[in-house]
């Protein structure tokens, strides 16, 4: 039976250091501060920022959070990230995902600030990432990784399969832990034997938004499995992962909810502290 790993556990150990690191910047008069875009009515983005609006709170950060209506346009947008990139009491600044259908993503992360870059999506953040430079690492991969190392799993020389390859999840997932000296392998929808991948893996990352994709029977045994998958099931928040099969395979599991999602909000805390240090 596997180990269930608490991520909220993890999480709430680690934004008692932030706590504390708030603290010592508010002494030098440096209040860390994150400002998020709200644009549109998306029930499951307001839950998240009223997520990472508490967290910030609880550990004494400034948090604002402007709402925008779905009819806003791109250049409105792109305005009001020109004039947060030069307001120096806002240290992180956040654009909530999916935008609007009329609105370019890619223009909207490539307008904010490397240095404000929290999230850590622009290209200057990529690319420092993959060359293993400091930068704004991104906050669910990141959150994936401090899991890992905090359950003391090994990586270096282990191989490591993600399942998904996202700009947001699955391709930078798997760039960090190569940058851990482990093994990586991607999956995708294309790939011809997906079991027969999964089934190699000594840590296993599944991030591809399919309701319980992964089953016992594509799993190493003493696998560590992190499911990265959010679905609403019939009223219920399942993952990627059928975790009650799994869970006797594997050696260790990240439950859906309270594994991965409370890491994400707090990577995104770290990234707002240290542009602010």
């Amino acid at each position: 039976m596997a180990v269930v790993i608490d991520g909220k556990q993890v999480a709430q150990s680690y934004r008692l250091k932030l706590k504390e690191e708030v603290a010592r910047l508010k002494e030098q008069r440096i209040q860390p501060k994150l400002t998020v875009i709200l644009i549109g009515e998306d029930p499951a983005s307001q839950s998240y920022v009223r997520g990472k609006e508490k967290a910030a709170q609880e550990i004494g950060m400034d948090s604002d959070l402007i709402r925008l209506p779905a009819e806003t346009t791109e250049s409105e947008l792109l305005h009001l990230i020109e004039r947060l990139n030069v307001d120096a009491s806002v240290h992180g600044i956040l654009v909530q995902l999916p935008l609007p259908q009329h609105i370019d993503e890619s223009k909207v992360i490539f307008a904010i600030a490397p240095e404000k870059d929290v999230d850590g999506f622009h290209p200057v953040s990529v690319g420092k990432m993959m060359i293993g430079e400091p930068t704004f690492l991104p906050c669910t991969p990141n959150g994936i990784l401090h899991l890992v190392k905090e359950m003391n799993v090994p990586i270096a020389g282990r191989h490591v399969v993600v399942v998904g390859r996202s700009q947001i999840v699955g391709k930078p997932v798997g760039m960090l832990f190569l940058n851990e000296s482990a093994t990586v392998t991607y999956c995708h929808s294309k790939t011809a034997d997906l079991a027969a991948m999964t089934r190699q893996a000594d840590i296993l990352i599944v991030a591809v938004g399919v309701p319980k994709l992964i089953t016992a029977d594509m799993v190493k045994p003493d696998a560590v499995v992190i499911d990265v998958g959010v679905n609403r099931v019939d009223g219920k928040l399942v993952g990627d992962v059928e975790f009650e099969t799994v869970q006797e395979v594997a050696s260790m599991i990240t439950p859906v909810p309270g594994g991965v999602g409370p890491m994400t909000i707090t990577m995104l805390l770290h990234n707002t502290i240290e542009a602010a240090k």
